[in-house]
């Protein structure tokens, strides 16, 4: 295996094994291993991200700062650290969990499936964005009170891991202190 893969889960979420990262994510994609972190500046912004349109699921959609997956024998903190750097070109501080039970199963317009056990992290940037073109076409610093709404108001316009991590209450309440924190 050259390339990333995910860690399969079995119907405990134990692991139960690893798949090439692209041959996971199919129309059957089976369940596995992910997480989801939110960046914010010291002013409390929000950095979101759209999609690079070569991404197989979900092209070109608006989403949360940075997903992944994590690689055998690494943390969520080794992850979410190595993606941060690859995705965004940045160094991150303060990682914090927000919601570390989030799972969810959801189909892309395409057909492709995402079936994840993905804790939820937020996260300080320390240094400026270098986006990876092949990950990010674009990126925005926005204030989480406006996303928040947004992601209410027009879910359709955003990834569905996204709307449903902010859906949650305590998610949205541990968010808002994250940015507040200064």
């Amino acid at each position: 295996m050259t390339g990333e893969h995910v860690i399969l889960l079995d119907e405990h979420d134990k692991p139960s094994g690893i798949l090439e990262k692209y041959a996971a994510h199919t129309l059957s994609t089976p369940l596995h291993l992910a997480f989801s972190c939110w960046l914010f500046d010291d002013s409390g912004q929000l950095l979101a991200t759209r999609r690079s349109l070569s991404k197989v699921a979900w092209p070109g959609v608006w989403t949360n700062s940075v997903c992944g997956h994590p690689q055998q024998g690494e943390t969520f903190e080794q992850a979410i650290t190595r993606r941060c750097r690859f995705e965004l070109g940045v160094e991150i501080a303060d990682i914090t969990p927000i919601a570390t039970d989030f799972r969810y199963r959801a189909v892309a317009p395409n057909g492709i499936v995402e079936n994840e056990v993905c804790p939820v992290y937020a996260a300080r940037v320390t240094s400026d964005v270098q986006a990876n073109n092949d990950e990010v076409m674009e990126h925005q610093w926005c204030d989480l009170a406006d996303t928040l709404q947004a992601l209410t108001l027009t879910p359709w316009a955003f990834s569905p891991w996204m709307v449903m991590e902010a859906a949650d209450e305590n998610a949205r309440l541990a968010f808002i202190r994250f940015a507040k924190r200064s």
